[in-house]
């Protein structure tokens, strides 16, 4: 019978935790109610909050020039599931899971749904691939795939999109994420308005095709594998193609996807205001793409994001109905402490943004009152909600501390023994 955590485990662990904890708590309670703030308010938001986990992230991912794998990987998405049950089970935060194909291809969807509800977890958007060649493809996407200048080559990218729908709607998705890495090298190489053009033809077949409470979310990223020109680099782009399609296409927003130093909180709130705001790949950046852990690097970026979808959420700005997920590549950590790890903290910039007074950083903005204004946003970002997020977590049944619970029980071991390594495994990008 394979491993898997207990009940009994995390309440042990949490038992010898609980009395510093709670003195935490009402500490850092005594301190919100000086603020006028409630305690039990923000932790009925923090235990309301949710952010999806990619079954692909399960795995170690790796770069152009190497990868090197963990003990225990998963193997398939029966794995893959099991290891996302375990993050959802310790952390409280990440009931959905979001899939990849083909990656992630099963004959039986109907038993692939019940076997994820058996982790207590449900299925969030489906992620076509064609930005790789899969075995047995009849057709190459090298120089492209729903912009390539062969209508054929086209056709058959849109008709895995259109598969990757059938197979959403079996699992109880109601999105579906494209990301495409076409593009050019070489100047001369392609024309970069065709390329648009054919772009939104192959997406217009897509978007037709989808079910009617169904969106589909557009991803844009700056740069690689294409070098000198991507299709959909950025937000203007991909607001171009949502609108022209229309109502059911939306902006995806990867944080690792601009240009160093872009203000991605002003992109956020741009795309709020049109109404096209998909949701999020949370992940975190030094130099470009890098795909690392959420919060590592710049946790104050994250937190103004979250500034922004927090104002849009208590203004109940129109059409304001934010995806969330993770989108990272764990090269060399357990990629399940580090999504565990992410999760707290996109759930920590959420609750920090919560504790801004919107009333007095409106005055102070209509005063023109610079430092009130930065101060009252800086305020919100320094305090320590570390006692509300594992209460949070105790009251749902999840792990006051998750990762050192996770090293405790020893999970990672059991895996090893359980799964032999294999070749060409699924899980992870590289």
């Amino acid at each position: 019978m394979s491993f898997a955590i207990s009940a009994d485990l995390i309440g042990t662990a949490n038992g010898k935790l609980e009395a510093a904890h709670a003195d935490d708590y009402e500490a850092l309670g005594r301190q919100l109610q000086r603020r006028g703030l409630s305690i039990e308010a923000m932790t009925k938001r923090a235990m309301d909050f949710a952010v999806a986990v990619p079954t692909w992230g399960v795995g170690t991912g790796g770069t152009r020039f190497a990868r090197f794998p963990g003990p225990g990987e998963p193997r398939n998405i029966h794995d893959k599931l099991e290891d996302c049950g375990v993050i959802q089970q310790l952390a409280r935060a990440t009931p959905n899971v979001s899939p990849h194909f083909p990656w992630d291809k099963v004959s039986d969807y109907n038993a692939l749904r019940q076997e994820a509800a058996s982790h207590s977890l449900g299925f969030d958007a489906v992620n076509s691939n064609t930005f790789q060649d899969q075995k047995e493809q009849r057709l190459s996407y090298k120089f492209g795939s729903l912009t390539h200048a062969d209508r054929a080559t086209r056709q058959q990218a849109v008709e895995h999109n259109l598969e990757c729908i059938e197979i959403g709607q079996k699992l109880g998705s109601t999105a579906l994420t494209v990301w495409i890495a076409d593009g050019s090298n070489f100047p001369g190489q392609a024309n970069l308005n065709a390329a648009f053009d054919r772009y939104i033809e192959s997406l217009r077949t897509i978007y037709d095709a989808l079910p009617k409470s169904w969106l589909v979310f557009l991803e844009h990223k700056l740069y690689e594998p294409a070098f000198y020109s991507t299709v959909i680099s950025d937000w203007g782009s991909n607001l171009m193609a949502a609108q022209e399609l229309g109502p059911k296409a939306r902006c995806l927003v990867d944080l690792g996807h601009h240009a160093p130093n872009t203000n991605i909180e002003q992109i956020v709130a741009r795309l709020i205001r049109a109404k096209k705001l998909a949701g999020f790949h949370f992940n975190d950046s030094k130099y470009g793409d890098d795909d690392l852990d959420s919060g590592s690097v710049d946790p104050f970026r994250l937190f103004l994001v979250f500034n922004e979808l927090v104002d849009a959420e208590l203004r109940k700005a129109e059409g304001f109905a934010p995806a969330y997920m993770i989108d990272q590549s764990h090269n060399v950590t357990d990629p399940i402490e580090s999504l565990i790890a992410s999760a707290v903290e996109i759930q920590r910039a959420f609750v920090q943004a919560s504790l801004i007074d919107r009333k007095a950083l409106a005055a102070a903005q209509d005063a023109s009152d610079v430092m009130l204004g930065h101060r009252l946003v800086k305020q919100a970002f320094v305090t320590d909600v570390s006692p509300i997020l594992a209460e949070a977590r105790r009251r749902k049944g999840g792990a006051i501390d998750p990762i050192a619970t996770y090293r405790t029980s020893g999970y990672r071991a059991q895996k090893a023994k359980e799964r032999p390594v294999v070749e060409g495994t699924s899980a992870g990008i590289v």
